[in-house]
């Protein structure tokens, strides 16, 4: 046990020396929190009397925040609109001491913004200001040069695609991407969603849930079983020709099927009793961990375990918020 203790210690020390690329869709998240004491007369609704706005990077920058969280250096790559809210995630970067240099500006675009009205400190709506559609070629090859440029000033070690299906990550920036990181030997990631989700070719690991396998293979039941699970995993895996799948199952933990004679074809991670405040951003928290212990060559369970730990502590928080470094760490290492 000591001697796990001391390597658990010594990854966790590691990550500050890795640099991640995350590469997707950016957006800022607007919290209205207020506190609610009546019904509107004007319709059945609540009435919330605002008491606080916080605005908070999201989406891909979410991905990035909790890179830096556990020690790692993130380069953000991206494109926002020239708009006011494209101001304000910029000067979120700046604050949260984030390099802008992967940012792209593009007037043919708008940031997005996901507006969260909180009262009494349950979510009660979301208002999504956005545009979906796919870059414009100018607007692509701005980017792809940026990406390029970033590969040879700095030894990227592992790349992340943050798929959120707002038009940044195409199935050409993907190709792209891929052929230069495998030339270099970088793991590339993915958290998908569903328009790219059969385009990710040849990629390292890819982290769907139950909701994304089905939907993005057209799977005509329900995942209810592990076996269903297994088969659809394996399915993904070899159509991908990619060497995991790390399917997170919600309240069951997770699952990663893999390429690799070392172990069984399939580990399953339980998850653990937690009080679950609010799930969002758990799924951006499981991909960073994922991809900085694949970027340190850790086992698949090491990867499976450690990102499934991650991505149930940040439940416990309301709102979307990146891991606790020491607080992740103390976990792991109560659990050994």
């Amino acid at each position: 046990m000591m001697q796990k203790e001391g390597n658990y210690k010594k990854l966790f020390k590691d990550f500050n020396k890795l640099n991640v690329m995350i590469i997707g869709d950016v957006m800022v998240d607007s919290y209205l929190w207020g506190k609610v004491e009546r019904i509107s007369p004007e319709a059945p609704i609540p009435i919330v009397a605002l008491r606080k706005r916080e605005h908070r990077m999201g989406g891909a920058a979410n991905v990035a925040m909790n890179i830096r969280s556990m020690g790692a250096n993130p380069i953000l790559c991206s494109v926002i609109g020239t708009d006011d809210k494209g101001d304000q995630f910029l000067d979120l970067l700046k604050k949260e001491k984030i390099d802008d240099a992967g940012i792209v500006r593009s007037t043919r675009r708008i940031t997005t913004t996901k507006f969260r009205i909180f009262g009494n400190a349950f979510q009660m709506l979301r208002v999504d200001e956005e545009m979906d559609n796919d870059l414009v070629q100018g607007d692509f090859f701005t980017l792809l040069r940026v990406i390029d440029h970033i590969m040879t000033k700095v030894k990227v070690d592992a790349i992340i695609f943050q798929d959120y299906d707002k038009g940044v990550i195409t199935q050409k920036l993907i190709s792209e991407v891929v052929k230069r990181a495998q030339a270099r030997d970088i793991p590339v990631t993915v958290d998908p969603k569903k328009k790219n989700f059969m385009s990710y070719k040849n990629v390292t690991l890819i982290k769907p849930n139950l909701k994304e396998l089905r939907d993005g293979m057209n799977l005509p039941h329900e995942l209810v079983d592990k076996q269903s699970v297994i088969a659809s995993a394996q399915q993904l895996r070899d159509s991908l020709n990619c060497r995991y799948v790390l399917t997170t199952m919600s309240e069951k933990g997770v699952m990663m099927s893999m390429k690799d004679n070392t172990a069984g074809d399939n580990i399953f991670i339980p998850a653990h009793m937690r009080m679950i405040s609010d799930v969002s951003g758990a799924g951006d928290t499981v991909i960073s961990l994922a991809s900085m212990c694949l970027a340190l060559k850790c086992t698949p369970y090491e990867v499976a375990y450690i990102s499934n730990l991650a991505g149930g502590l940040v439940c416990e928080e309301v709102g979307v918020v990146p891991i606790n470094k020491e607080k992740l760490l103390k976990e792991v290492l109560a659990l050994l």
